[in-house]
């Protein structure tokens, strides 16, 4: 490339009829001074080049980390979403056998409160039914049993002490019994 200093040095040789020299020396000259500005130019767009050269390479190395964090938070975003919809499986799972536990254990506990309330009803029936035969059989007795009976009960029950004062105290046979009869017959009435 022809630098402005050969263009400056350069010397010719003379001609008779050749160019004016003096011209020839200020076109020159014009021409020295338009390819040093041009110089001047083109360094400057290269140093600017240069620079523009290293925005583009940070910014492409910026492009690619952004590119690469970007794949990377998709990843992990991944990874998070599938692993929330294992844990939620597994919860939801969990949820479902604790439920059917506490159902069966539900049905389990109502089958055998139903049981034991059934028995209870069974046993308080066999027994209203009992004590009414009881009382119903005693109640016979008392109305065609004899009267001696009364006096066995007497014997039976009362101390020694009492049957002497109500030997003293002669109380017709028939009016106890009157009055144990009335007394039963409201106790059976009062359990039915």
């Amino acid at each position: 490339m022809i630098t402005p200093a050969d263009i400056e040095n350069k010397e010719f040789s003379r001609a008779k009829k050749g160019y004016n020299e003096e011209e020839v020396d200020d076109f020159l000259d014009l021409i020295i001074l338009d390819m040093e500005k041009l110089i001047r130019e083109n360094k400057q767009l290269k140093n600017e080049l240069s620079k523009v050269h290293v925005q583009v390479d940070k910014h492409m190395s910026t492009e690619t980390s952004v590119y690469e964090t970007l794949e990377a938070a998709k990843s992990l975003m991944n990874d998070i979403a599938a692993s929330a919809e294992r844990r939620a499986e597994i919860l939801l799972k969990n949820a479902e056998l604790e439920a059917s536990l506490i159902t069966r254990e539900a049905k389990e506990s109502i089958s055998r409160y139903t049981d034991e309330g059934n028995r209870l009803k069974d046993r308080v029936e066999t027994l209203r039914e009992r004590y009414k035969k009881m009382l119903e059989s005693e109640l016979e007795r008392l109305e065609f049993g004899d009267s001696d009976f009364l006096a066995d009960f007497e014997k039976d029950f009362m101390p020694a002490s009492l049957t002497d004062t109500e030997e003293d105290t002669h109380v017709p046979a028939s009016e106890p019994e009157t009055h144990e009869a009335e007394d039963l017959t409201k106790t059976m009435v009062n359990v039915r």
